[in-house]
């Protein structure tokens, strides 16, 4: 340390005059913290961290970014000293000019709205008016279609489709978007109907058709197996969705009866060459996924070219290896990256880890392809591809969860973190998993992790991971830093009444 001492007094009276604004700040996140001087540290011995500006690393002004630079970062955090060498400002964060409501930038903010959630969850298209979601989104994903035998179908059959969801269910002028209750025989009613008055109301935004998930990407297989299969795969899937040509069924449906209501189609096969939910699968699922996208490009643009097609991007290794990323971004607007589910109950007994990290943390305990599961790896992944090539930062959307993952009986150490457990956490609609705003209403003990930029809370037994305002504020700088396209949520009935995560994307980009 006293090495370090001497350098430090020739550094100041060596020093030159510079500006103070986002000196110390390396990652570019809004905060000065002792990740900043991690990254400063392992620049100087050449291990070239990611995520790193080293404009923002000389902060006492010798034009040298060393071990000295970062010890300065690290009195800064814990409050030896207010400023650095040389500046007589304090840093601080960017400042980030005003937007208007529904113009994020130049940023996409894309938001899941689930079929399913009218029901239990009592959560409608109304809702992302009331909590003020509505004008800071630029896209909804409408989630899911469902493809069987190289069809899209559109019936009521469970398991299958719920097209009393879709576009036969009935509003009254209360549950409208606009005041105007559904006549019994219109054509277009339920979801549908709601989402294009949305539209009417909020000109900037987009819808687009989700088909798949994880319950229903059972059909990719066998629509992407041949070309006879992906044309008519992607003929039927624009037939009723693009189109609107919608069966007729209790009053509701017809030629053209849902057209205006679909920008585009979300394509979220989980998983190529992976089983995903016992799927079929195989090795040809990797050439056949991009042919199919080519193929789904191919016949939007024959009727307008400006019909959006993105997908759903996984975050584990293995499975991006099977994605042929330098070829299928060429037919994608954007890929939503599902940088979340890195752990949770499936690993029943624990241990406890994050749900969704931007980085890793060196005391986690995982090993081998484990150590990997953090957001920023996930993207760094993504951006430089395999054989193929990367993908353009511009068509990277950081996945962003309005849920959390837990687990019960966990042992009472390290607050809970990185710990046995005795079994997935009981969520308010299934084990080991809970909304955003029943996880906070919880009102367990919230801690964080500086290293990882991630969240949890615990009790003493139970343990939730998931983003709070303050990660989400991270990531959405993250996303600035590296010229990301801009984020997505899912999903968007588990933000709170008043629309605290949305607001927290709108406001971070």
């Amino acid at each position: 340390m006293k090495k370090y001492s001497i350098v430090f007094v020739l550094c100041v009276m060596t020093i030159i005059s510079v500006t103070g604004q986002d000196l110390g700040d390396v990652n570019v996140d809004g905060t000065i913290d002792i990740v900043d001087a991690l990254l400063v540290a392992q620049f100087y011995v050449g291990l070239n961290p990611v995520s790193f500006n080293p404009t923002y690393a000389d902060v006492n002004g010798d034009s040298a970014v060393d071990i000295v630079d970062a010890l300065l970062i690290a009195q800064y955090y814990v409050g030896l000293i207010s400023e650095f060498p040389g500046t007589d400002v304090t840093p601080q964060p960017t400042a980030t000019p005003a937007e208007t409501p529904g113009n994020p930038g130049n940023y996409q903010v894309v938001g899941y709205f689930t079929q399913w959630g009218v029901y239990d969850r009592n959560f409608h298209v109304k809702n992302l008016i009331e909590n003020g979601s509505a004008e800071k989104l630029t896209v909804i994903n409408y989630a899911f279609g469902n493809i069987v035998d190289c069809e899209c179908v559109m019936v009521n059959q469970s398991g299958v489709m719920d097209a009393y969801a879709d576009y036969q269910k009935s509003y009254t002028a209360e549950q409208s978007v606009d005041g105007v209750a559904d006549l019994w025989d219109q054509p277009l009613r339920g979801n549908f109907n709601q989402l294009k008055k949305l539209k009417a109301l909020y000109p900037h935004l987009k819808v687009l058709i989700s088909l798949g998930g994880w319950t229903w990407s059972g059909g990719f297989h066998e629509a992407a197996l041949t070309e006879a299969n992906r044309v008519k795969t992607a003929q039927s899937c624009i037939d009723i969705y693009i189109r609107g040509n919608l069966p007729v069924d209790s009053y509701a449906g017809g030629p053209a009866a849902g057209a205006g209501v679909f920008d585009g189609i979300d394509i979220d096969w989980e998983y190529p060459n992976n089983p995903g939910n016992n799927n079929p699968y195989g090795p040809e699922d990797v050439r056949n996924f991009t042919l199919l996208l080519q193929e789904f490009r191919r016949q939007l643009s024959q009727i307008d070219p400006s019909l959006l097609l993105t997908i759903a991007g996984p975050g584990g290794e293995s499975m991006i290896d099977d994605l042929e990323l330098g070829q299928i971004h060429e037919s994608l607007d954007w890929i939503n990256l599902m940088t979340y589910d890195y752990h949770g109950g499936w690993d029943s007994r624990g241990p406890t880890n994050h749900m969704s990290p931007l980085y890793g943390n060196p005391e986690d305990p995982s090993t081998g392809a484990a150590r990997n599961l953090y957001s920023d790896y996930t993207v760094q992944l993504y951006l430089t591809g395999s054989t193929s090539g990367g993908v353009p930062p511009g068509k990277l959307n950081l996945g962003i969860p309005f849920y959390g993952r837990g687990w019960e009986g966990v042992i009472n150490q390290n607050n809970g973190l990185y710990q046995p457990a005795s079994n997935p956490a009981r969520g308010t609609w299934e084990q080991g998993m809970d909304e955003y705003k029943s996880i906070i209403a919880k009102n367990l003990p919230l801690y964080s992790d500086p290293a990882a930029r991630a969240s949890w809370c615990y009790d003493g037994n139970t343990f939730w991971s998931f983003d709070t305002p303050e990660v989400i504020m991270h990531k959405m700088a993250y996303v600035k830093n590296l010229g990301l396209g801009g984020a997505m949520a899912w999903e968007l009935s588990g933000d709170t009444a008043t629309g605290e995560l949305m607001t927290t994307i709108r406001n971070g980009l």
